[in-house]
């Protein structure tokens, strides 16, 4: 039964996972002028569209691959491959993301890394960056004891869900900041709620339910892993000669 839960959830942050990016390829595409590469603003409106894909949902599932029931049993390595391998996809999208935002405030000469916004998310990046270094030198590669393992998983853990939080952050304070700077001035500023900003605002609280759903998934004890040689009900059994 928990098991069954467990994958309907998953169905559920599959689908918030695609609204995320479908909505937020929607808003540049629909009211921003759509995309470039060319240092224009339509070469920006990339930015937001990575930075969701790989920041938050391809992070969100790659930090859920060991919740898998199938992870359970038999080796570890294909695991661990899938999980480095899906953070590294989430780590090209996001450079990606940050050379489209920092070619266009080069090429329309705007500063960089003045905003909070700004600052939360290259410090997020940061964190990613070391966290995925470090997790493929103590647990993909072999050379760890098992005693570092033990030791540093516990961190690995905390900084994980901790990077997907401040990943959250990033995208809510960004989507904030370019509804402020898009429409203030305007016909129609964000103050008066134009459609838009309803939209956006909209993305930001479906980024924020895929998030707060993936670190339920992360800290629900009755789909953790369960440690060896403890047999539960939601784990696959083996029979004799399987």
């Amino acid at each position: 039964m928990a098991s069954g839960w467990f994958y309907v959830t998953c169905l559920v942050l599959g689908s918030l996972g695609s609204m995320c990016v479908l909505f937020t390829v929607y808003w540049m595409q629909h009211w921003r002028g759509g995309f470039a590469w060319d240092g224009s603003s339509s070469m920006f409106n990339w930015h937001p569209v990575l930075m969701v894909t790989g920041m938050v949902v391809l992070y969100g599932a790659a930090s859920l691959v060991y919740r898998l029931p199938q992870s359970w049993v038999g080796p570890k390595l294909p695991w661990k491959s899938l999980h480095a391998g899906l953070h590294l996809l989430a780590f090209i999208f996001t450079v990606v993301g940050l050379v489209a935002v920092f070619r266009f405030h080069s090429h329309g000469k705007i500063a960089h890394l003045y905003s909070l916004h700004s600052w939360l998310g290259i410090t997020t990046v940061i964190l990613f960056a070391s966290q995925w270094a470090l997790g493929f030198a103590i647990f993909l590669l072999p050379w760890a004891s098992l005693w570092v393992r033990s030791l540093l998983k516990p961190i690995h853990v905390f900084f994980g869900a901790s990077i997907l939080a401040l990943s959250i952050a990033s995208v809510i304070s960004g989507i904030n900041e370019k509804l402020i700077f898009s429409l203030n001035g305007g016909a129609k500023p964000y103050s008066s709620l134009p459609s838009e900003a309803v939209f956006a605002n909209s993305t930001g609280l479906l980024v924020l339910a895929f998030g707060l759903l993936v670190l339920y998934i992360l800290l629900a004890s009755s789909w953790k892993r369960p440690e060896p040689g403890i047999l539960t009900d939601r784990q696959p059994l083996l029979h004799n000669g399987d």
